[in-house]
């Protein structure tokens, strides 16, 4: 018997409170596989290019958040919470008629994912929460808290390119943040090729809607303690100390299970999306494959 294949991507939208969300669906013939929701924060539908094209067993979908890439907000909020997006996923699930999915989150991806299994477990057989940058669940909360305040002020007075440099010192930083984290020299944002000027926007979906909202979300954990859904919180082999790993461990341990460790870094599932460098897709797809079928 030869394998079903994947048909091509179709593009669709879906009208939800404040905005229009836009998803893609790539269906395979002939599987009784739970379909599987791949999601980011504030990234999109674009950064899982590369790893669709691994994960051929079953329906994939994939979707940006509001106020990313092609989805758009119909109302004046500019910082929509981490309950609004996991009701958008409960209503793009919900729009799908296939419940319960499987659903992998990355960072901002895998808070919105837990926010959603603690407030509709029933839509997520299994949840694989890769590296959620939660800095209130560290011991160094705050101080992690205070550095992520100041990259938004830095936003704030002078634009995205200072900002970035800033972001980057922070989610590459290995250990404990401390407290003089925002005195301490920071990396040039003109060395990844990001502007230096300030062109005086202050629309940025990351900077001024999500990140601190990631940072500082509460998670509940009685919930997800609760929930029906199978919870697998993971990380990369090659993240050890810096914050959204740490994060993971400290969220597993609370949740009473232990850590699962994937190929790469935090973006290890990439294929080189949004000027990345590439990671481990094809290894990635594989140890998440392996975990969907425990």
């Amino acid at each position: 018997m030869t394998e079903a294949t994947m048909t091509e991507a179709t593009t669709h939208t879906l009208e939800v409170p404040g905005a229009v969300l836009t998803y893609d669906v790539r269906e395979k013939e002939s599987t009784a596989k739970p379909p599987l929701l791949l999601i980011g924060l504030p990234m999109g539908a674009a950064g899982y290019g590369s790893l669709v094209g691994y994960v051929t067993d079953r329906m994939v979908i994939t979707y940006d958040p509001r106020g990313s890439e092609r989805s758009r907000r119909t109302d004046n909020s500019t910082k929509p919470s981490l309950e609004e997006h996991a009701d958008d996923l409960h209503r793009l699930i919900t729009e799908l008629g296939i419940r319960p999915v499987d659903l992998f989150g990355s960072s901002g991806g895998a808070v919105s994912g837990l926010a959603l299994v603690a407030h509709h477990p029933e839509d997520v057989r299994t949840l694989v929460a890769h590296e959620p940058p939660i800095a209130d669940v560290l011991p160094d909360r705050k101080e992690a808290l205070d550095a992520v305040m100041d990259i938004y002020q830095t936003y704030q007075r002078s634009g995205f390119g200072p900002a970035m440099g800033k972001f980057i010192g922070i989610v590459s930083y290995k250990g404990p943040i401390p407290a003089d984290f925002a005195d301490q020299p920071q990396p040039d944002p003109a060395m990844f090729g990001m502007p230096t000027e300030d062109d005086g926007s202050r629309d940025d979906v990351m900077f001024e809607q999500t990140l601190r909202q990631i940072a500082q979300y509460q998670l509940d954990f009685d919930a997800l303690r609760a929930a029906s859904t199978r919870i697998v919180i993971a990380a990369g082999e090659e993240s050890e100390g810096i914050l959204a790993s740490r994060a993971a461990y400290v969220i597993a341990e609370r949740l009473g299970t232990e850590v699962v460790l994937f190929p790469g870094d935090h973006g290890g599932f990439m294929g080189g999306e949004y000027g990345q460098p590439p990671g481990k897709p094809a290894e990635f797809a594989a140890k998440l494959r392996e975990l969907l079928h425990g």
